[in-house]
């Protein structure tokens, strides 16, 4: 079956917001790097305290997809929705409307302790009560982030600086939380762990979550739903039974998956 057919668009025709019941959608989101085509025509959704995780080989436009939502790659075409309205502001005005991200990588500030990375989470909450009672949350939420609170974020490993890196996220409070790559270079113990902590983020805040993650086993344990791309294309949407269920994921990497030509009727 071509890939075309498994999938299950999002958005109408004319390109405006599907039904109403997501919190974000991208809307036949095209994304380009000069002549190099990153997203193509891409519609996803995610309903309030949803987690859901975009999947794909490597180059498939996983990362653009946050990034797009971020203003942080260069759309050419389409729109993202935030709440059924166009989502057009300048990245950092868009943590005030309750989206937060964490990116690749975690990019901490090594030379800051970990309660000035939490802070920085937060840079234009000036009620400092309320940084200290956000901070409080989030070290409850990462009791490791309390036991090092005043260390440098330089002398954590590497799966405490992904928590670190989570944690100054949720200090922004946010409605919906976006995480690139949150396990890359992880151990595999430790990779259970920020799993772990991804589940317990929306259980415990309810947090609506849209996590970009190549290890597809983890992740699917944790998801209500899942999008795989290839080649900047949404070519599947289901459940995690419906994707272990076809074998999408095998084809998209082995380079198998018949796209649609776009000038088909």
């Amino acid at each position: 079956m071509e890939a075309h057919d498994r999938q299950q668009s999002v958005a109408r025709a004319d390109g405006e917001p599907s039904d109403g019941s997501f919190i974000l959608e991208m809307v036949d989101v095209s994304v380009r790097y000069g002549a190099v085509s990153a997203l193509e025509s891409a519609s996803l959704g995610v309903r309030k305290g949803e987690v859901v995780a975009v999947m794909g080989p490597n180059g498939a436009g996983k990362s653009t997809v946050l990034k797009g939502i971020m203003g942080l790659a260069p759309v050419v075409a389409g729109q993202v929705y935030w709440r059924g309205e166009r989502l057009m502001s300048a990245t950092h005005e868009i943590v005030k409307h309750g989206i937060a991200f964490v990116p690749q990588g975690r990019r901490l500030f090594t030379h800051l302790t970990i309660e000035e990375n939490l802070e920085m989470g937060c840079p234009y909450l000036k009620d400092r009560p309320e940084v200290r009672r956000r901070m409080d949350s989030v070290m409850d939420l990462f009791p490791v982030l309390y036991q090092k609170r005043r260390d440098l974020a330089s002398q954590m490993s590497g799966g405490q600086q992904q928590m670190l890196a989570l944690g100054r996220g949720l200090m922004a409070s946010p409605e919906m939380l976006l995480l690139d790559e949150p396990t890359l270079g992880l151990a595999p113990n430790i990779v259970k762990e920020v799993f772990q902590t991804v589940a317990l983020i929306s259980e415990r805040l309810g947090t609506t979550i849209m996590v970009v993650e190549h290890n597809i086993k983890g992740v699917l344990d944790i998801v209500d739903r899942a999008y795989v791309l290839d080649t900047g294309r949404v070519v599947f949407e289901g459940t995690p039974a419906s994707v272990r269920e076809t074998n999408i994921l095998a084809e998209v990497f082995l380079g198998k998956v018949q796209h649609a030509d776009p000038d088909e009727p």
